[in-house]
């Protein structure tokens, strides 16, 4: 395997000095790999194979796994180890990429929407719903679980004033269609998860909400996201065990 950039998503320690990473890529999707000696105090990967390090890796492949045979840093992220919230909310962006990514196949999109993530992250300037919702929808919609968002899936309206979102079925209904067996919202939440389905992926942190409909965006995209993979992810457990319920506004 040539040179690759990718992002550490995971990290184990295997013995006393190695670690077992997995890497989301650009090329070739999720990359497991051993890194010999990185627990080590002078090992020169310790810094560029460590949870959230961006780098540029050099890697072969060994008889049961890919072996890292060198890797320097490009972003280490390191301001989201300043605060228990942005740590864990990564740590939750890590476990969905985790799941949706594929591999031996290019995750160029979702490494994107991951590194634009984790820089809002560190920044510390947008609303974290926001930001979470749109990481929630866009890895979904990549991983093959986008909503049927064109129009109403009974009548083909596509838009009324309030609107209907079912997260078993994933798709939406118009105010003449849906019940309330559905997540009822209001028209700008629907254009909201559209816009971060289907625009660039550079763009998808790039809208705003108020207040009241940004709660519903943020518990709709959770909500659906936990319908689609049907079993408790703990990241997301502990980052509202440790989350402020302040957001920035």
């Amino acid at each position: 395997m040539p040179l690759t950039k990718g992002l550490v998503i995971r990290e184990q320690t295997i013995g006393e000095n190695d670690r077992l990473v997995t890497l989301l890529t650009a090329d070739y999707g999720l990359v497991r790999a051993f890194v010999r000696g990185a627990k080590q105090t002078k090992s020169h990967l310790a810094s560029s194979t460590s949870l959230f390090a961006y780098s540029q890796f050099s890697l072969f492949r060994g008889r049961d796994a890919f072996i890292v045979n060198s890797a320097s840093p490009i972003e280490v992220f390191f301001d989201l180890r300043n605060d228990i919230e942005h740590l864990a909310l990564a740590q939750y962006f890590a476990q969905i990429a985790y799941e949706f990514a594929a591999e031996e196949r290019p995750e160029e999109e979702m490494l994107s929407v991951m590194l634009n993530a984790l820089h809002l992250l560190c920044k510390g300037e947008k609303d974290f719903r926001i930001i979470k919702s749109a990481v929630e929808f866009r890895l979904m919609s990549l991983g093959g679980y986008m909503p049927n968002l064109l129009a109403c899936a009974d009548c083909g309206t596509y838009e009324s004033d309030i609107m209907y979102f079912d997260t078993l079925g994933g798709c939406i209904y118009c105010e003449n269609c849906g019940n309330s067996s559905y997540v009822l919202c209001p028209r700008n939440v629907i254009t909201a998860i559209r816009y971060i389905c289907l625009t660039e992926p550079k763009k998808i942190f790039s809208f705003t909400l108020g207040d009241e409909s940004l709660n519903i965006l943020s518990s709709l995209s959770e909500k659906y996201l936990l319908v689609r993979l049907q079993k408790k992810l703990p990241t997301l457990e502990f980052y509202k065990s440790v989350s402020s319920d302040k957001p920035i506004m």
